[in-house]
């Protein structure tokens, strides 16, 4: 389990400057040139010894996920390469022996898609290394006969006789109280409390603020415990952050292919446009999660952006969302997992939340949701 105390948290600035219109006096319009928005810092800028040819180019925001696929393939944590990191006495920059093979580790990466698969990512840390950090070269015999590899891969090949993509999405929206009644959402807020992770990081209270059509902010904050601050997820439209006062900067902007994968969510609060959100849908052999049968369901979106949708067979509700965007060493994922869902003026809602990163899970359990309320436009503002 890696705490919020040791996420790289990292900052990008960002923005979208709309066009200025001027209307000479003669009355003929006459268009201005849009101003550029400032370019999003790259890690390379950010970093004095972030160097390596296919990292430093990314957005700080993506260089973040690229960390967290490169400590999760080698089951590390960030203090095994940083020295000191989740202390006060943490020296980023510091060039450890592991951080002097991982840089060499991921321009051969680069390299071998680049000789042997026409630059298509086939090959990442993971491939080799597995959750070890040296990684296995033989295969244990018990492996071999026992329960077969039960690893998905991230893209998810056609399923024979399925029903369409359509009609599992048709029966999630009719599932959730018809299309009818979630038209008529607008907006809502949740209130729980923030259960954390087998018993670690919980404690404080949960809520969540969305507006529709792709406005949503996750906001923990811990009463009893100030001195931990509060954990905010926004997005707002257009642009997202992220706080956590625990990590090595207070707040983040996300930019980059992260932004893509925070307007996703903020986009499926209000699941009645879930048909429209992505694209390029197609269906997978059926699986299940836990004791539950489930319909797979894929869709793709902008900047590498793929979502993976787990139904409830019996149903027709959703119970995961694993969403990855693209790293040069691996795909990001994300996961969102769904239950308890409950009645609330014809609409059900799921009333248990967990959402799992590289580098962290945290569990909710809702106490109540309130729609179609007003919801102050200071929710969604940079924290």
């Amino acid at each position: 389990m890696k705490l919020w105390s040791s996420r790289l948290i990292l900052a990008v600035a960002g923005g979208t400057v709309p066009w200025l219109l001027c209307v000479a006096l003669a009355g003929e319009a006459a268009a201005q040139a849009p101003v550029a928005a400032p370019k999003p810092q790259t890690a390379g800028e950010a970093f004095k010894n972030v160097t390596t040819s296919t990292l430093k180019g990314l957005t700080v925001s993506d260089f973040l996920g690229s960390m967290g696929v490169m400590a999760a393939a080698l089951g590390y944590d960030c203090a095994d390469c940083h020295i000191a990191a989740g202390t006060d006495k943490v020296n980023w920059e510091f060039d450890t022996p592991k951080k002097k093979t991982a840089r060499r580790m991921v321009e051969m990466v680069a390299g071998i898609n680049r000789t042997n698969f026409a630059g298509v990512q086939m090959v990442t840390c993971w491939t080799c290394h597995h959750g070890r950090f040296q990684p296995s070269t033989t295969i244990g015999l018990d492996a071999l006969y026992g329960t077969p590899n039960e690893e998905k891969s991230d893209i998810v090949a056609p399923g024979e006789g399925q029903p369409s993509a359509t009609q599992i999405l048709d029966k999630y929206i009719q599932a959730l109280g018809g299309a009818q009644r979630l038209a008529g959402l607008t907006s809502y807020i949740a209130t729980g409390s923030s259960l954390g992770y087998e018993g670690l990081g919980g404690g404080g209270s949960f809520q969540i603020f969305a507006k529709a059509p792709n406005q949503r902010t996750t906001l923990i904050t811990f009463k009893d415990h100030p001195e931990r601050g509060n954990n905010t997820r926004v997005y707002n439209g257009s642009a997202g952050w992220i706080k956590s006062p625990r990590g090595l900067f207070p707040e983040f902007e996300l930019n980059g292919s992260d932004l893509e994968g925070a307007k996703l969510d903020a986009q499926m609060s209000f699941p009645g446009q879930i048909k429209q959100v992505l694209g390029n849908w197609r269906v997978g052999s059926p699986d299940s999660i836990g004791d539950k049968e489930v319909q797979v369901v894929q869709g793709s979106g902008p900047r590498g952006l793929l979502a993976t949708l787990y139904f409830d067979k019996q149903s027709g509700l959703l119970l995961r969302v694993v969403r990855y965007t693209p790293s040069p060493i691996g795909r990001v994922p994300i996961q969102m997992d769904y239950s308890d869902y409950r009645d609330v003026g014809g609409i059900k809602f799921p009333f248990k939340y967990t959402f799992s990163w590289l580098d962290g899970r945290d569990s909710f359990q809702l106490s109540d949701v309130k729609t179609n309320v007003p919801v102050d436009a200071a929710k969604f503002a940079k924290p």
